[in-house]
């Protein structure tokens, strides 16, 4: 069986929203201890966990950006800057192969 636990959530612009979320029987029990023995309450632990986990999905969404990893170069040779990729990577390949 479950036990439906009220807690009432802060929101950023000051009000309060009351919140019911079903919490499976030994995770309640479980957070409750862990409330007792830090000396808060089970809304302020809920909350840091809350907390913790959108911080972490937000730092994961973060797109990857890929270092500049350069030369110090100026890029492509100006007779190059117009020319079709197969051609770059034949020349690119040539280099290598001589």
């Amino acid at each position: 069986m479950r036990k439906a636990a009220r807690l009432v959530f802060a929101s950023p612009i000051g009000t309060h929203t009351k919140s019911t979320i079903d919490i499976a029987d030994p995770l309640l029990a479980e957070a409750e201890q862990a409330a007792a023995r830090e000396g808060t309450t089970l809304r302020a632990l809920v909350e840091a966990g809350l907390r913790h986990v959108l911080r972490e999905r937000r730092l994961r969404s973060v797109p990857f950006a890929l270092r500049r990893a350069s030369f110090k170069s100026e890029g492509l040779r100006p007779e190059l800057q117009d020319q079709p990729q197969e051609r770059i990577r034949s020349l690119t390949s040539e280099d290598h192969c001589a």
